[in-house]
């Protein structure tokens, strides 16, 4: 590791690749949770690995590599979110008139994780003092909750609870004292406590299982049938229904029905879906049929969390999602062969090139003296 340190602190990008290569898409994924955003996410680890190859010459070796990067990446994502751009709520189009909803949703700006990357990170086992397991950590309910406490509340509580970093190390990559790290972390549990299910909730159906892919199958039939009972029928009494950036939410089996009834098949539309996978949980990419054309337009991401053999929410995201999924904008109607299922080819783009070549940009560069 030492060689590799000083070959990379020569300008060998190789070497830094060497590096940082294996804490790449972990840290994405921790910038993630803290944002709550794929996009913000990939520009938070671009300005990690850029600040950790201007650094490298700094770097002491008094923690290891992954511990100051997290440091990096850490402090970016607070900047971030301390700049105030956050995506601004929306709202439906004007022609439409939806129901009144149960209340107005406060995290607008939450965007979905394909579960393709997640593929790619090393064991997700939790340590031994960790609270939360990886699936768990990674849900939508989750994502969430935890973009409802304050900033450093929130990377305390990820840094120590999810990744299982020690109390004293967590106080040195937020630069603070343990007893206020105690202190973040006592209040940032008692929101999760309240804001999470319940843990006497019945679990969800294993991913990919046989009952899982029964009631996908159900919901994809109801919802390209555009039978709405048959829609609610799949859902829990209390279920949720969310659609950000639009912060309407809705609770139960009237109000969901009402709204679908009303604005998603509103004039007789009707929709074809293809089945993905985000935040560990079942995924249907929503595509609305063209009544002239051969052809269905994308019309957003949604998210299904389970509890037992039922829906208790489902999370509508627009099409600015796609892309990461790498989910066509269009699909023809008469074609046989497009997928109904995206296979693992279909994944989003992954970062490792953009790095690398982020990376030698910043070389040549710093070899330029600009």
């Amino acid at each position: 590791m030492t060689e590799l340190i000083d070959r990379a602190r020569t300008g060998d990008e190789t070497a830094f690749q060497e590096l940082v290569g294996p804490y790449q898409r972990e840290l994405q994924v921790h910038c993630y949770r803290i944002l709550g955003s794929v996009a913000d996410a990939e520009d938070a680890l671009q300005e990690t690995l850029v600040t950790a190859w201007r650094s490298l010459r700094q770097f002491e070796g008094r923690a290891s590599v992954r511990t100051w990067m997290y440091r990096i990446a850490t402090t970016r994502c607070l900047n971030i979110l301390r700049s105030g751009s956050r995506r601004p709520a929306m709202t439906l189009p004007q022609e439409v008139q939806p129901p009144e909803p149960s209340r107005l949703g406060e995290v607008v700006w939450l965007e979905p994780y394909p579960d393709l990357l997640l593929e790619e990170l090393p064991d997700m086992a939790a340590g031994p003092e960790a609270r939360y397991e990886a699936r768990e950590a990674m849900s939508l309910a989750f994502v969430t909750a935890l973009q409802l406490l304050p900033p450093r509340q929130r990377a305390a509580l990820i840094l120590r609870d999810v990744l299982d970093f020690p109390a004293s190390e967590v106080a040195g990559l937020l630069e603070t004292t343990e007893q206020a790290v105690t202190s973040m972390l006592k209040r940032a549990r008692y929101t999760l406590n309240r804001e999470l299910p319940s843990a006497a909730d019945e679990p969800p159906a294993l991913p990919n299982s046989p009952a899982e892919r029964e009631l996908i199958a159900r919901m994809v039939e109801a919802f390209e049938s555009a039978d709405v009972d048959g829609i609610v029928a799949l859902m829990t009494e209390d279920a949720w229904l969310r659609m950000p950036p639009v912060p309407l939410e809705y609770q139960g089996r009237q109000l969901i029905s009402e709204f679908y009834a009303t604005v998603a098949f509103r004039q007789g539309r009707r929709y074809q879906m293809v089945q993905t996978r985000a935040n560990g949980q079942p995924a249907l990419a929503i595509y609305l049929r063209d009544p002239v054309n051969s052809v269905a337009r994308a019309f957003g991401l949604l998210v299904l969390t389970l509890t037992g053999d039922r829906v208790s929410a489902m999370t509508r995201f627009d099409n600015a999602s796609l892309s990461a999924f790498g989910l066509p904008r269009t699909r023809s109607l008469t074609a046989q062969t497009e997928p109904r299922i995206m296979p693992a080819e279909f994944a989003g783009p992954v970062c490792t090139e953009a790095i690398a070549t982020t990376v030698a940009a910043v070389a040549r560069r710093s070899a330029r003296g600009t």
